[in-house]
């Protein structure tokens, strides 16, 4: 799937980090500084809409539209391919380790 096929009709996406597989490069959060941030513990975490940092388990969150190609870019390039992009509706994941 390519970036503008994931973004056709504004399917809403969300991405959440498997943090077991973090390796604390950061890539991500150069790629996507608004939705990635390297936490005190060396490992990336997910932002909230309010910049917060989600260090549940699992945590998502959404990814704004005008930063998809960033957002993919930093689960293409993680080298943990701990980066998980998917569809809101169905939680089927577009981009990632698990995508089809």
């Amino acid at each position: 799937m390519t970036v503008q096929q994931a973004g056709v009709g504004g399917e809403a996406l969300e991405v959440w980090i498997d943090q077991d597989l973090c390796t604390g490069d950061g890539i991500c959060a150069q790629y996507a500084p608004e939705v990635f941030e390297l936490d005190i513990d060396g490992l990336a975490y997910v932002k909230g809409p309010d910049d917060e940092l989600l260090q549940a388990a699992g945590a998502t969150t959404p990814v704004p539209l005008p930063l998809l190609t960033d957002v993919v870019d930093s689960a293409r390039e993680c080298p943990g391919e701990c980066i998980h992009v998917r569809r809101v509706s169905d939680k089927v994941e577009v981009f990632g380790p698990d995508a089809e």
